[in-house]
């Protein structure tokens, strides 16, 4: 009878064994891509150019910089928009890369660099 209940005891647990270990890679698999996910969608880039064309869900700018391109980004609800963007106005727009689509986060237009009327008098 001894021998019965330590045999049994003995099956349990190496039955036991097998299912915990295997429970445990799924959990953690399960959880990491959501982090990679998360990294994704948090990593952003920031550009500055001049407005091409811009309507509710989409802007295209010509970059400021030795690479004169043009750059299209979708624009959506989550799109933080601040003061008037316009055609020919300077923006900053920060984005992140869903594929390869350029999916803005912020657009920030810049106030045009002018004189002001003070300097032109003095001179």
């Amino acid at each position: 009878m001894r021998h019965t209940i330590a045999a049994f005891t003995l099956l349990g647990f190496m039955a036991a064994v097998p299912l915990a270990s295997a429970t445990t890679p799924r959990q953690s698999n399960a959880a990491s891509p959501a982090k990679s996910s998360s990294a994704k969608n948090t990593a952003s880039h920031s550009v500055r150019g001049v407005v091409k064309s811009v309507d509710d869900s989409s802007l295209v700018i010509t970059r400021s910089d030795k690479k004169a391109e043009d750059l299209s980004f979708k624009l959506d609800q989550a799109t933080s928009r601040e003061g008037t963007i316009a055609v020919g106005s300077t923006v900053s727009v920060r984005y992140r890369t869903e594929g390869k689509t350029l999916v803005a986060t912020a657009v920030t237009p810049h106030a045009a660099k002018q004189e002001t009327h003070a300097q032109h008098s003095k001179k």
